[in-house]
């Protein structure tokens, strides 16, 4: 098991919800980490000033230049990365049956933030990433996915399917990246947060039917990520936190 002590971490999205969780928990297990978000730029700061051992970087992971200006900022910072958590995204909530409201646009602004953001940001910290194994350090990635990217759900079949090509894409990169990068993803269900507390429908689902009785929280998966950044050996895994309700 790796040991956690001056490995560095960016995880994206960070300044709320399941990203903040993340952050929290890794700096629990000792980690240097790197915060980021598209805005929310003063609840970055305050959550760096709050971890002590943190930085905080805005960028648009839309933008190819903000992404390379963020990994670049990360290095540059704290000489070194270790680990890349993906965990920045977006959805929509669109019926499934309602094909024509899935415009192209809607299609292409998901797999902006959803796919290619992750893919590019990966490209961009690979160099790091090498590096920090080469001295001794284990680097891994983790992609924060959906249960919706295993199973025909979702919020909206362009959200599921986006997450579907991240979860093939974790799977393809386990394979070139190893031994020397892991490459991991976490599929969770519903997670309880500020953008979920009003989906009664999933809400209802989750607590009736599923064997926890009830959605993930955010802390939930923040521990799953540690698991992974902890070990020497997982790759290629999506592991879905779903509460158990894709056994039903």
């Amino acid at each position: 098991m790796t040991t956690q002590e001056h490995r560095v971490a960016l995880v994206t999205g960070s300044t709320t919800g399941i990203g903040a969780a993340i952050a929290r928990r890794l700096a629990q297990e000792g980690l240097t980490v790197a915060l980021h978000s598209k805005s929310s730029v003063s609840a970055g700061i305050a959550l760096a000033n709050e971890l002590g051992c943190a930085s905080y970087t805005q960028a648009n992971l839309a933008e190819k230049e903000d992404i390379c200006r963020l990994i670049d900022t990360v290095v540059e910072k704290h000489g070194r990365l270790d680990v890349l958590i993906n965990n920045a995204g977006i959805t929509e909530v669109i019926p499934h049956a309602a094909l024509k409201e899935a415009t192209a646009d809607i299609w292409r602004k998901l797999y902006e933030v959803n796919v290619v953001a992750p893919w590019l940001l990966i490209g961009e910290a690979e160099a790091a990433l090498r590096q920090s194994a080469t001295a001794g350090r284990s680097s891994c990635i983790v992609n924060i996915s959906s249960h919706a990217g295993v199973r025909p759900k979702g919020a909206s079949i362009p959200y599921a399917v986006s997450k579907a090509a991240l979860n093939h894409m974790t799977k393809l990169l386990a394979v070139s990246l190893g031994p020397v990068v892991r490459v991991n993803a976490i599929a969770p269900g519903l997670v309880d947060t500020s953008m979920t507390e009003a989906w009664e429908e999933a809400q209802k689902l989750w607590r009736n039917r599923s064997p926890m009785r009830r959605p993930a929280k955010p802390e939930d998966i923040a521990d799953l990520v540690a698991m992974i950044v902890r070990s020497d050996y997982l790759t290629g895994e999506i592991i879905v936190a779903d509460g158990g309700l894709n056994l039903i």
